[in-house]
This record gives C-alpha cells, structure tokens and sequence, in this order.
C-alpha cells in the first residue's frame, strides 16, 4: 500500500545577496521510498524541478550543517530550528534556498507517524521497489541515449 504526506512551503530562493524571491516549494515522502523525501520547486519561468535526498540529512540539517555531496543542508544562525539553508549543486551550478524551519518539522513529523525514523528496513518491499525503480532508470537512459 502505498502511503505518502505531502506539504507546500515557500521559501525564499536566494539568487544573490541583493536578490531573492519567495516560490513554493512541494514537500513530498512516501512509504515505498522510505529513505527519501522529494522537494519539488517552482522557479518562475521555468518547468518545476525536483531533488530527492535523504530525510535523515534533512533532519540531521536542522541541528547542525551537514551534507557532503550535491545537497547540504544548515541552520542559518547557532539557534536551531529557527531558518534553515538548503544548498543544492550541480557541478559548478548551485542554488541556495531559505526556509523558516517549522513547516520542515511539521512535515518531518507527519513523516515519522508514517514511518518511523530507523524502521524504514521494516517495509517489506522496499527491496522491489528499489529494484524496479533501478530497472526504470537504466532504461530510460539506454533509450535516451
């Protein structure tokens, strides 16, 4: 059965120093990818884009930065869980996006009454359904390129 929890935050997309705007932003997790949560942004002008990370760093983001990788994650000031930084990179591309932090742990919440943190393992297919969704990938880049 598949279960999800959805939830919109706006957040301020930061272009510069002088420049930013505020867009919505589409939080989504679901049961059959419990290790994940999708964030969906709306960038004015351009088709929505969407980056799949760990909810675990996203949680581990609100206390401290973390994230190595593509995505990392902070609190704006030492006082955690008042505004967070979501720094998203591809190659030398980055975005860097500001969220008040308590829609987040709203939304993180719900997630762990779905599935609770550290029982993620405990769902019985998550094995085929990473299997299938590897077999989809592969194919749509073989007949892609």
């Amino acid at each position: 059965m598949r279960e999800s929890v959805q939830a919109e935050v706006m957040m301020s997309f930061l272009v510069s120093e002088e420049l930013s705007f505020r867009i919505p932003v589409e939080l989504r997790y679901e049961s059959c990818d419990p290790y994940a949560v999708r964030l969906t942004f709306h960038l004015p002008g351009d088709a929505p884009v969407t980056w799949a990370f760990g909810r675990e760093l996203l949680i581990d983001g609100m206390g401290g930065p973390c994230g190595d990788g593509d995505v990392r994650i902070s609190p704006v000031d030492p006082e955690p869980l008042a505004e967070v930084l979501i720094r998203l990179q591809v190659g030398a591309d980055q975005a860097l996006f500001r969220s008040s932090a308590a829609p987040l742990v709203a939304f993180l919440d719900r997630t762990d009454k779905l599935v609770p943190l550290g029982q993620e393992g405990a769902l019985a297919d998550f094995d085929t359904h990473l299997d299938e969704a590897l077999d989809r990938i592969l194919a749509e880049e073989q007949s892609a390129g």
